[in-house]
């Protein structure tokens, strides 16, 4: 039998209390807890994300624009597209 040690990776640094804070009332809120399990599949655009839903595109945007300064989403432009994410780590 041979055994190979395994190096245990580093736990991530726990987040601050202001941090948590933020990342609480940004999930307080139904639409942006159903925005972050949409984009669990892939990136979205807020069309993509609005569709089939009832708010607008613009609603949406306005529940990211408060979904990325907690870090529970990102936006990364391709093309005339903003395509958005949740940040696994967050």
């Amino acid at each position: 039998m041979v055994q190979h040690l395994v190096a245990e990776p580093t736990p991530p640094e726990p987040a601050l209390p202001e941090t948590l804070t933020l990342r609480f009332d940004a999930l307080a809120h139904p639409v942006r807890l159903r925005l972050l399990r949409t984009s669990a599949c892939g990136p979205h655009t807020t069309g993509e994300l609005a569709h089939g839903w009832e708010p607008s595109p613009q609603g949406d945007s306005r529940h990211l624009a408060v979904l990325r300064p907690c870090g529970a989403s990102q936006a990364r432009r391709q093309g005339r597209y903003v395509r958005y994410s949740h940040s696994l780590p967050a």
